[in-house]
């Protein structure tokens, strides 16, 4: 396989993940874009370089034979979605790790915290690695590291902790994902609709891992974990570039607080806010002006810290931006996991890997 440090890594999936994925790879001095796999036939044949938007032809060819690409990966970014196909995603998933690849992905959410990950989805994993000698680390697109490793550096910053809150604040008006934000996240649906995301005990799900995690970095015991959820009517039509019309007197913004209850008090708190448009629920927290997203870090206590992150890509969007460096915190996690070995890996266990070997100037097109 890889020779001389340089690990052949296949990207699964070409979505927004896998676009942002194709590229952290091609960049990256100790990894080699070996595959990339596909289940659409339409993009089978086609070259990595235009499906991952990189600017260049990069002489890999898209293929649907898994087999294939598996047989020569050192490791893989899994980007294939695992929403509304988790059995699918994790059996994908231990496939390459029994294949003995090191998989990065953001896909299993209960197994950002794999201490508290259900048996069901832990124990096929581990199995896996026994038999195989992959290994595997998990970390969130929303960002991961927004909600972990972030916020957990910073406390050692702070004197005193009162509260952890890790919030993304996001319009949609120009994003392009009508199935996720139409029905997923419930945006232009009647308010009596449902949301998926968001219904009892899915934040949890989503989310909790990542609570934990800060619980246990932190050394303290949750009481609990808690779920709000608030909504809001547009109150007049609107038309978006990407998704067409949502109208008046359907959901407009959505916003939901996972709670981890420390002695009685919401002490670690991952809280989202979305919009499809900017008229909607203007009383909440707004990204910064001229912006589509933000992701922040805020610790409570003394000093009090801010942290407010704005990452763009993809022509200035910072949905993508936000992908993108989810990603990045993914694919430079793989020389460290490589060298670990074996095994089932979390935030805490991961450094944030430093970009050796990438700082240089900008290359004129």
């Amino acid at each position: 396989m890889g020779d001389q440090g340089t690990s052949r890594t296949v990207v699964w999936g070409t979505g927004n993940v896998g676009r942002a994925a194709i590229r952290a790879v091609d960049a990256h001095p100790a990894l080699e874009l070996a595959g990339v796999i596909v289940h659409d036939p339409a993009k089978v044949g086609r070259d990595a370089g235009d499906l991952g938007d990189v600017g260049r032809t990069l002489g890999v060819a898209a293929t649907a034979d898994i087999e294939a690409a598996l047989a020569d990966a050192d490791a893989v970014v899994y980007a294939a979605s695992g929403d509304i196909r988790p059995d699918d995603a994790l059996a994908d998933i231990t496939r390459a790790i029994r294949a003995g690849a090191t998989v990065v992905t953001p896909s299993i959410y209960p197994l950002y915290d794999p201490t508290s990950a259900p048996a069901e989805l832990r124990d096929p994993v581990l199995a896996a690695i026994a038999e195989g000698g992959g290994s595997l680390f998990v970390s969130g697109i929303d960002p991961g590291w927004g909600n972990d490793i972030l916020p957990i550096l910073a406390t050692g910053l702070a004197s005193t902790v009162e509260q952890i809150r890790c919030q993304e604040i996001f319009d949609y008006t120009t994003y392009d994902q009508p199935d996720s934000v139409r029905y997923l996240i419930g945006m232009g649906q009647p308010m009596d609709y449902e949301p998926p995301m968001v219904a009892a005990t899915v934040p949890t799900m989503v989310w909790g891992g990542q609570i934990r995690l800060i619980a246990r970095a932190l050394g303290v015991e949750l009481d609990e974990i808690r779920e709000t959820l608030l909504r809001r009517p547009l109150e007049t039509t609107i038309e978006t570039p990407q998704m067409g019309t949502f109208e008046a007197g359907t959901q407009g913004a959505l916003r939901f607080e996972v709670q981890g209850i420390v002695d009685g008090e919401p002490l670690i708190v991952v809280e989202h806010i979305t919009r499809i448009h900017p008229s909607c629920a203007t009383d909440w927290p707004m990204p910064p002006e001229g912006g589509d997203g933000a992701h922040k870090v805020i610790i409570e206590g003394r000093p009090r810290i801010e942290i407010n992150v704005e990452a763009t890509d993809e022509g200035g969007n910072r949905a993508a931006g936000g992908n993108a460096t989810a990603v990045g915190r993914l694919v430079n996690a793989i020389g460290w996991l490589r060298a670990a070995g074996p095994g089932l890996y979390d935030a805490l266990d991961v450094p944030l890997q430093p970009a050796i070997g990438k700082l240089q100037k900008k290359v004129s097109a």
